[in-house]
């Protein structure tokens, strides 16, 4: 009678049971204990790969009781340690030796535990992954073409986003409410379906959550004691555009082109950052550029010559390592959130790598302020030279940053000039934002449009101060009272506290008075600084 031995992933792979359901000769199966201790481990430590493993072996065993196959246990139960470090190959060891201590085959499917049993002498059958069409029981789900996502939950009724990034709706697909073995066993189906099919990946397996990669869908999937109940989240893309789809102006067309090399796509969940994102990957590398991605998990829609990499043994710290030896000349970093992230971004755009950022932002300048703190503020010019603010799935608004130094708006002293970093809107090219540092702080400082009042002989509006904090109340009637006394004709407007003074060219020289001595007497009355200017 055949002997066969299979290793743990052999059972989460879920194929071996429908290789016996087909019939064939008399098999006797031996199950080392050590795969039973990795499986529970797996089990107890949360992972649906555990208890999809077990599940297979309860599929065994009611084959067995048909009298199809036999089924036993043998071997010794690893150690703890053993179990702990499985993924140094102390599970497998113990697999192949119990293989070739019964003179039976050993079935695998890792293509390395198979090398080492052929090496050893050990009979193997390896079991390559096979490429199918996604046959699934929640693909059903999707029968909207512009269904973006399904959100799924025990003794809930299953609903769906349906509609276009930035503008879509929520929408009950049935009254039925889901039941959590309907929940567990979609999960399972993708389980499955990960290990036999090249292209999907089990990318996050911890306790209470599990996250994969099956061909276009991202499945996610929580259980107590991460979450309260059974939940399973499903995203598929639903567009691919390529850049020349976006209403862009020739401008930052040719500034994406040549000069853009540390490029941000900010925007809310679901605003269309990945789909832009994609867009840029593939213009680069029809553009003769070797691109590259890091993600997880890996969802980017990109063709097969743009290589995405995931962390490298959880790390991407370790991956941008790598990344640097393949020399590319841009990557796509989706997404940039952790504290390392920032850092391994930095320091790839620093080593003259470009760089496309996607991160989670309310608002255009949100994407700088999450890289303040991480690192060191005169670096960040250098790193980000372009943000992208996505906002239904269009482009709402560029910002480009630049280095300088002066003296901070809203301050007057010369002497309090600093290096400081504007934002400018990338079309009018007029600064929205300074960034500096003010002694231990550093201030983000919105600048805002002044409307100019009129006053003597023209109409004057009500005063609105442009920030709320660091500013005295200003009294405007205040203001035009001295004014009417000692301006025969004028215009002002009041931007930071200071009053910005707009005279006829032939009233400046009167207004300034002998060596300032006229102007010097107004600001005392008025308690504030003046800048005259001719009109």
């Amino acid at each position: 009678m055949k002997i066969i031995v299979p290793d743990t992933g052999v059972l989460i792979d879920g194929r071996i049971s429908e290789l016996f359901e087909k019939g064939v000769e008399k098999i006797q199966i031996v199950i080392a204990r050590s795969t039973i201790a990795e499986l529970e481990y797996q089990a107890n430590s949360g992972r649906e790969v555990g208890f999809a493993g077990l599940d297979e072996l309860k599929k065994l065993q009611n084959i067995a009781k048909h009298g199809k196959i036999d089924i036993r246990f043998e071997g010794d139960r690893p150690s703890a340690f053993e179990i702990k470090n499985a993924r140094f190959g102390e599970i497998d060891s113990k697999i192949r030796g119990l293989a070739k201590d019964l003179g039976a085959t050993l079935m695998t499917t890792d293509a390395v535990q198979s090398r080492v049993a052929s090496a050893e002498g050990i009979i193997v059958e390896y079991l390559k992954p096979i490429i199918m069409e996604v046959k699934l029981s929640f693909t059903k789900y999707f029968d909207h073409k512009n269904t973006l996502s399904v959100h799924l939950k025990e003794n809930c009724p299953p609903r769906a986003k349906i509609g276009l990034p930035g503008e879509f709706e929520l929408t009950e697909l049935s009254q039925k409410l889901l039941t959590r073995d309907e929940i567990e066993q979609m999960v399972k189906e993708a389980i499955e379906f990960s290990k036999r099919n090249e292209k999907s990946f089990i990318e996050i397996d911890k306790k209470g959550a599990t996250v994969l990669q099956i061909n276009d869908y991202r499945v996610t999937f929580t259980r107590p004691p991460f979450s309260e109940g059974f939940e399973l989240t499903l995203v598929r893309p639903i567009a691919k555009k390529s850049i020349e789809d976006y209403e862009i102006s020739e401008e930052l067309f040719s500034r994406l082109h040549s000069h853009a090399e540390g490029i941000l796509i900010a925007g809310p969940p679901g605003s269309g950052k990945s789909t832009i994102a994609t867009a840029l990957a593939e213009y680069y590398s029809q553009n003769k550029k070797i691109v590259k991605t890091l993600e997880q998990p890996r969802d980017l829609q990109v063709s097969k010559e743009i290589t995405q990499y995931a962390p490298l043994e959880g790390s991407f710290v370790q991956a941008a390592d790598i990344l640097l030896l393949v020399r590319p000349d841009y990557t796509i970093y989706d997404e940039v959130r952790k504290p390392d992230d920032f850092h391994t971004f930095s320091d790839l755009r620093l080593a003259g790598v470009g760089m496309i950022g996607v991160v989670h932002a309310s608002k255009p300048i949100d994407a700088v302020q999450r890289f303040i703190g991480k690192i060191d503020l005169g670096l960040i010019p250098q790193v980000i030279d372009t943000i992208l603010f996505i906002q239904k799935g269009k482009i709402a608004k560029v910002f480009e940053l630049a280095f300088v130094m002066k003296v901070p708006s809203g301050m007057f002293e010369k002497d309090l000039s600093r290096p400081v970093i504007e934002v400018r809107d990338f079309e009018t090219k007029q600064s929205e934002y300074e960034i500096y540092k003010f002694g231990e702080e550093t201030v983000v400082f919105p600048l805002k449009n002044h409307e100019r009042k009129s006053g003597k002989h023209g109409s004057r509006g009500n005063y609105s101060d442009d920030f709320e904090s660091n500013s005295k109340p200003v009294d405007e009637q205040k203001i035009v009272r001295i004014l009417n006394a000692e301006v025969e004709k004028y215009d002002y407007e009041v931007s930071h506290g200071k009053l910005i003074l707009y005279v006829p060219e032939h009233h400046f020289a009167r207004v300034i008075g002998k060596k300032g001595a006229r102007i010097t007497t107004l600001e005392k009355k008025l308690g504030m600084r003046i800048d005259v200017k001719k009109t």
